[in-house]
């Protein structure tokens, strides 16, 4: 691409901006797109992309993070960076023949992905709906009392990680893609703090750091990923990964594990030997919002 017509980098504006009026300056003067600029070094500023990163640029932007980490939580953190897996596609389906509504998904979620404790966040949500009916639109998900009820589904929502992602497009600066595995991820270090991917999510799947997460050092998930379950900076956007820290070192994502009830079903959409490809197979599968042409790679089924 010819470089009088590239698309402006962040990097790009804030070079000129601080090359203007000063990186302090700059950051203030555009903290309103750019997020909370004062508090970052001129490292942190002009850090390249996550794709342009080379391995030394990665090992020296991971050691920076390990010592905030350290500093800011109290705890010794290890942030890695493990990469998609050959000729896998990850997908994940839920029988809401057996969801129970416990939430114990959504909780381990908060644990595993170092949340801010004081907001409760987590990347799923679960939702109560009438039994025989699945209209999302009179769904409950600030339910309190004892579940199951006889009467009621529950559909717990995340993010589907779809093949056409319209989050993805309509970012400005590209800090969000879709990986090879299927994953879709978020250079929290590169994002702005727009909001447009929360905007085009038709799944309420986006989550924005309002303020720097409060996790206590005997709480923090020291097993960390740079694209993952790194504690995020406030005034950036953050999502689920399907666990990316974990499913590509060939472990189950937190939220399956903790399933009381067995309704999750998770692994490579590849491998026709797959649990998660003989659900499919063998059940009538749908996902939400079908009529969007996102394609999610999250299947939902009942056995009864």
């Amino acid at each position: 691409m010819d470089e009088r017509t590239r698309p402006l980098r962040r990097r790009t504006l804030l070079k000129a901006a601080a090359g203007a009026v000063g990186v302090a300056a700059a950051g203030r003067a555009f903290s309103p797109l750019l997020g909370p600029w004062d508090s970052l070094t001129l490292d942190e500023v002009l850090q390249r992309h996550y794709s342009e990163l080379t391995p030394e640029d990665k090992e020296r932007v991971f050691r920076r993070l390990e010592e905030k980490a350290r500093q800011d939580y109290g705890v010794a953190v290890t942030i890695s960076d493990p990469q998609p897996r050959p000729r896998t596609k990850f997908g994940y389906a839920l029988n809401l023949s057996l969801c129970i509504g416990c939430r114990q998904c959504a909780q381990a979620c908060h644990r595993e992905n170092n949340h801010d404790r004081r907001t409760r966040n987590t990347y799923i949500t679960v939702m109560e709906i009438g039994k025989g009916t699945l209209d999302l639109s009179r769904a409950n998900s600030r339910y309190d009392h004892p579940v199951p009820l006889p009467d009621k589904t529950y559909m717990p929502v995340q993010c589907q990680q779809c093949d056409r992602p319209p989050c993805t497009a309509v970012c400005p600066v590209r800090a969000t893609w879709k990986e090879p595995d299927g994953i879709v991820v978020v250079d929290y270090d590169w994002c702005i703090g727009c909001r447009y991917c929360e905007a085009a999510c038709p799944y309420h799947a986006r989550r924005f750091n309002w303020a720097k997460p409060e996790v206590p050092a005997a709480e923090v998930n020291p097993d960390q990923a740079y694209l993952s379950n790194r504690i995020r900076p406030a005034g950036t956007m953050e999502k689920c990964t399907f666990c990316l820290h974990r499913v590509r070192m060939g472990r189950l994502p937190a939220c399956l594990e903790a399933c009381p009830a067995g309704a999750r079903v998770f692994g490579n959409l590849l491998d026709p030997g797959s649990e998660v490809r003989q659900v499919i197979a063998t059940k009538r599968v749908y996902v939400l919002k079908e009529g969007l042409g996102t394609v999610p790679s999250f299947y939902y089924f009942f056995t009864v």
